[in-house]
């Protein structure tokens, strides 16, 4: 129960309009599923930093996965202290375990510092166009 509190507790960071989620259902079908993987880093008890890895099996590539990374979050006050990189090289190491052969992410954000975070994971921006779109 610890988990699900903690990364809803970062996710209030993430999306503060986005009410209270308090039915657990969906995040126990993310840790029950062998394509899911929800991550954590605990800092003396406290969940300080999560992402969310997607492994979607696929049938180009000689059939090798790819990975979304999603939900990338770190405490606000923990920020700029390495976690975020330690999360995410954990999150990419676990994507190239399971094969895939790449691993993509979109942010909204609009911050350089954000972007800069992504480009020292080893993200890029100029290989590919991302496109969005929700329902009407």
């Amino acid at each position: 129960m610890a988990d699900f509190d903690g990364v809803l507790r970062l996710y209030g960071q993430l999306h503060p309009q986005d009410p209270v989620l308090r039915d657990r259902t969906v995040f126990d079908e993310i840790v029950r599923s062998r394509w899911l993987r929800l991550f954590v880093l605990d800092k003396d008890g406290e969940i300080v930093a999560t992402t969310y890895l997607n492994v979607i099996p696929n049938l180009t590539r000689a059939a090798a996965p790819y990975a979304v990374i999603e939900n990338v979050v770190v405490d606000e006050t923990h920020r700029g202290t390495g976690l975020g990189k330690e999360i995410m090289a954990g999150t990419l190491q676990a994507a190239w375990d399971a094969g895939c052969y790449k691993a993509m992410l979109m942010t909204g954000s609009r911050r350089e510092s954000t972007h800069a975070f992504y480009r020292s994971c080893g993200f890029r921006a100029d290989v590919k166009t991302a496109y969005h779109a929700r329902p009407a």
